[in-house]
């Protein structure tokens, strides 16, 4: 499954990366069929919030390193170099840019539902991914 992630540059900056999560731990249910999933985490928090129609907020750093999953509606994330990647419902940003300029972030059609998913403190996404 592809994830988009947006981080922090040494300079300052922000940027995408795309990020692979494999989905192929396997675990059988109760019925018998075998379901395969990501490696597990615990998270901090999680929260469902609806951001509404016409936001747009400018360059703003990400409050914590956490999931964002689009529930309802279209979000767009603009980096520091001008790319901007749209998620709808069903799709995920790993908000990852706690330092430099940050990300700007618009709800092109909402009011937009996300859920955060906090990332725990140390969790290294490259692993996570591999």
């Amino acid at each position: 499954m592809k994830v988009i992630r947006f981080h922090a540059t040494p300079e300052g900056e922000s940027r995408f990366q795309e990020i692979e999560v494999p989905i192929d731990q396997p675990r059988a249910n109760s019925s018998g069929a075998t379901l395969l999933q990501s490696n597990a985490w615990a998270s901090p928090g999680v929260r469902f919030v609806e951001l509404p129609v016409g936001l747009d907020q400018s360059w703003h750093h990400a409050p914590a390193r956490q999931i964002v999953m689009v529930l309802a509606g279209v979000v767009e994330v603009e980096t520091t170099d001008g790319q901007k990647r749209r998620a709808t419902a069903g799709q995920a940003f790993i908000a990852d840019d706690l330092t430099g300029r940050g990300h700007s972030t618009r709800v092109i059609d909402g009011p937009a539902r996300v859920m955060f998913v906090e990332l725990p403190a140390g969790f290294d996404v490259a692993r996570w991914s591999a």
